[in-house]
Order: C-alpha cells, then sequence, then structure tokens
C-alpha cells in the first residue's frame, strides 16, 4: 500500500480535506438522521430491517445524491454510496460503519461512521480532489444483532458470502426470518441497482464512537485501534415442566427459571476475574408460558464472552456447557454457539497512517484496543482494515444518553478525511 504525504486537487495545488470538513454539516445530518426512531427520552429505536431502518437508508441514498455519489446494495442488505476515481478499474476505498441500532440506543453509535464517511467525500469534494481510486460509503445490515442474532451479519457475509443463506434463515423474536425482513428492504429500494455479493477492497477505515471511557479519561480526542478482543456468544435453552404454583410439589418440579439462575449464577461466579478484563453478560431471558401462577417450562438466555486473548476466550468458552449442564437438573439443557471470533490486530502500515495524520493535525490521540465488535473485524479478512475512535462522554452507550462533542466529532472526521485522502490517491 503506497504512502502519499500530500493530495493534489484538480488545479495542482496542495490541498487536505480535513480543512473542509464542516462541523455544521456533520451534526445537522445526525440530528436527521436521529429523527428515524426516536425515543421519547433522546435516542434512537432503529433495529435492522425496520421501517425505520429503510428511511434512514432512503436519507442517506438522497445525501450521496446530492455528491454525485451512485447508489447499489447487496443481497445481504449492504448499501453502498460511491463516489467515482479517476480509474474505476482500481479497488476502491471503503468507509462507513451501520445505521441499525439496539433498541434504547443513541444517536452516535454506528451512524456516525456512516455519515463521518460521507463527510469525508464532501470535504474532498469542495477541496477540489480528485482521487484515482473510487471511494464508497457502506452502511452495513444488522450490526447490532438486537433484531436478529448474531450481529455483524451484513460485514460477515461480505467477507464470506456463504455465510448468507444460513442467515437468511434465522427469525426474530415474532418469528420474521432475515429473508422475510429483507425482502421489504429491498422492496423499498427496488430503484436501487443491486450488486454482487463481496469484494476485495483497497482498504477499509471505520471511525466510531469509543464506547468507552479510556479518551475521556486520558485527555485524548482519536483513538487508534489496535485491534478488536475476541468474542464468543452462545444461546441457552432449558426445558422443564409447566405446573400449578399451587399445587405442584417443590421436589417434583422441573423450574426452567431456577435452572436458569443456577447456570447464570455458576458462571458469573466462575468467569469472574479480580482484574475485570472477562467480560461475561447475560442480556436476553426469554421465559414461557411467562405466567405469574406457572412453573416455567421453558426459558432461552444469551451469553456475551469477551477476552482480549484468543487462547483464554476459547477455554473459558469451552467451561460453559459442563457448567450449563450440571446446574440445570432435573430440567434438560442444549447450548448452541452463534458465533466465535477471535481476537485480532489491525495492520500497523494503517494504524500509522492514522497516527501520523493525528499528529500532524495536532490532535491528542492515543492507541487503545476495542473492547466492542465492530464491522472492521470482518472486512480485516479481505483486506487492510482499521479504526479511528472519538470519545464517549462517562463511557455510555448503547443507551439513551450516549454523547460526544461536536468538535470531537468533527475532529474526528478531520482525520477520517485525510486517512481516505491518502488512500485513494
Amino acid at each position: 500500500m503506497s504512502r502519499s504525504s500530500s493530495i493534489h486537487s484538480g488545479d495542482g495545488v496542495l490541498r487536505r480535506p480535513s480543512q473542509y470538513v464542516s462541523m455544521d454539516r456533520l451534526n445537522d445530518r445526525l440530528a436527521v438522521m436521529s429523527g428515524y426512531g426516536a425515543t421519547p427520552k433522546g435516542g434512537v429505536n432503529r433495529q435492522a430491517l425496520t421501517a425505520e431502518d429503510l428511511q434512514a437508508q432512503l436519507q442517506l441514498i438522497r445525501w450521496g445524491a446530492e455528491l454525485g455519489m451512485q447508489p447499489s446494495s447487496d443481497s445481504a442488505g449492504n448499501l453502498f454510496l460511491r463516489c467515482e476515481g479517476s480509474d474505476p478499474s482500481l479497488a476502491p476505498v471503503l468507509s462507513g460503519s451501520h445505521l441499525d441500532s439496539q433498541p434504547t440506543g443513541g444517536k452516535f453509535d454506528g451512524v456516525y461512521g456512516v455519515l463521518a464517511a460521507l463527510e469525508a467525500v464532501n470535504a474532498m469534494q469542495d477541496a477540489g480532489l480528485n482521487p484515482r481510486r473510487s471511494i464508497e460509503v457502506v452502511s452495513w445490515m444488522n450490526e447490532e444483532g438486537s433484531r436478529f442474532a448474531p450481529g455483524m451479519m451484513g460485514s460477515t457475509a461480505y467477507a464470506d458470502p456463504n455465510s448468507l443463506s444460513e442467515m437468511l434463515l434465522v427469525k426474530d423474536a415474532k418469528g420474521v426470518s432475515v429473508r422475510e425482513a429483507l425482502s421489504l428492504i429491498q422492496d423499498g429500494l427496488r430503484e436501487i441497482p443491486c450488486r454482487s455479493l463481496g469484494g476485495h477492497p483497497h482498504a477499509y477505515i471505520e471511525a466510531h464512537i469509543e464506547q468507552g471511557p479510556l479518551l475521556e479519561q486520558q485527555n485524548a480526542v482519536v483513538g487508534v485501534v489496535s485491534g478488536i478482543q475476541g468474542k464468543r456468544t452462545f444461546r441457552v435453552e432449558i426445558i422443564g415442566e409447566a405446573t400449578h404454583a399451587g399445587t405442584s410439589p417443590r421436589s417434583k418440579r422441573k423450574d426452567a427459571i431456577l435452572a436458569a439462575v443456577r447456570i447464570i449464577d455458576a458462571l458469573a461466579n466462575r468467569l469472574h476475574d479480580g482484574g475485570d478484563i472477562v467480560k461475561f453478560t447475560v442480556g436476553r431471558l426469554i421465559v414461557e408460558p411467562n405466567a405469574p401462577s406457572v412453573v416455567a417450562n421453558r426459558v432461552v438466555f444469551s451469553i456475551d464472552l469477551r477476552h482480549p486473548k484468543s487462547a483464554e476466550l476459547t477455554l473459558l468458552g469451552d467451561l460453559i456447557l459442563p457448567f450449563c449442564e450440571i446446574n440445570a437438573r432435573p430440567c434438560s439443557v442444549s447450548l448452541t454457539e452463534l458465533s466465535n471470533a477471535t481476537s485480532l490486530e489491525f495492520p500497523d502500515a494503517i494504524r500509522d497512517r492514522i497516527r501520523s495524520i493525528a499528529s500532524t493535525l495536532k490532535i491528542a490521540h492515543i492507541d487503545l484496543l476495542s473492547a466492542a465488535g465492530h464491522d472492521a473485524r470482518y472486512l480485516h479478512k479481505v483486506c487492510p482494515s482499521g479504526m479511528i475512535f472519538v470519545p464517549s462522554r462517562d463511557g455510555i452507550t448503547h443507551n439513551e444518553a450516549e454523547y460526544t462533542s461536536a468538535e470531537d466529532l468533527t475532529d474526528g472526521a478531520r482525520v477520517l478525511a485525510d486517512v481516505l485522502g491518502e488512500l485513494s490517491t
């Protein structure tokens, strides 16, 4: 990957796109996007493949059209806006993130990366720059995994098109499959050209809010992301027996809720570590028949397990099944692993470039590992990839109180704009 220290405009003048990044334009677009799925407490509920998600995609397409960008989508529901380079035959540079949110999500998670990439293209055009490589702004389908599990479906399918067929069968809590929900989105985007799934870009850069407290604690504005810690996700299903809460003897009961409590408590104790490195989370619990006077006959719950060391993640994840089996009795239990992603490290060349540009722009920065998963994990498999973080106030995220200042959002976009400018020349 070649390195360019300067960027030429059409008139031969040396300009950097970071000079043309507009705080007002970026934040106005973020405000508009926050209206699609807005919640009463100031957050966003814009889950994947919903009407709100479609509205957000259509808005993104409208903004792209104003910049002469060509939209397209693939069979996994990923949306692309292409700014054609002077040599369209070259592999493009990709940048973006996702538009979907958690049920009570914030205004910046995911969408900032998409709109920062759009702003970078806007700034390059305002600077009169004419890159050789095309730049594609991308919104990946179902990053969050809040409606359909696991998350990051769109980027996974892009990196491995063969995985899509299995994803299409996944259903949400109401029994709607990804295939069914995706067809509704595709119908709403029927005027948009369909492209083949997958590819090998020149590079992929993703801007994102940190979703943690480190940048704020260290008075830094930009995080040069070194890599992403590993993650394994599971679904646990416990089968008991529904009986009358007043007449069935406790000694005869097969109470699925109590079995779930025993399993969760046992795992929480076993996976606890004094250094707070292991992250064990049960974020979803489904109870049936979910009636006050009936002993539960079925419980399904999720497990999210994370650790920065792949070997340790494997060891701890493999402990889950025996702990489930021992503590489920007299109920029966089954464990399904939904995803297994090892820790990864982004290429030095990408990280050095981000670090160098932040230094040139005199933006305070630090290196840090991403504790959260991102689409860049899967793009890392098909092209050199990297991430740029900006601070999250008090580390709050997946929460309606999520906040990043306009100044920090803009500085992150300035770094992104120059990175994309260099990579595309």
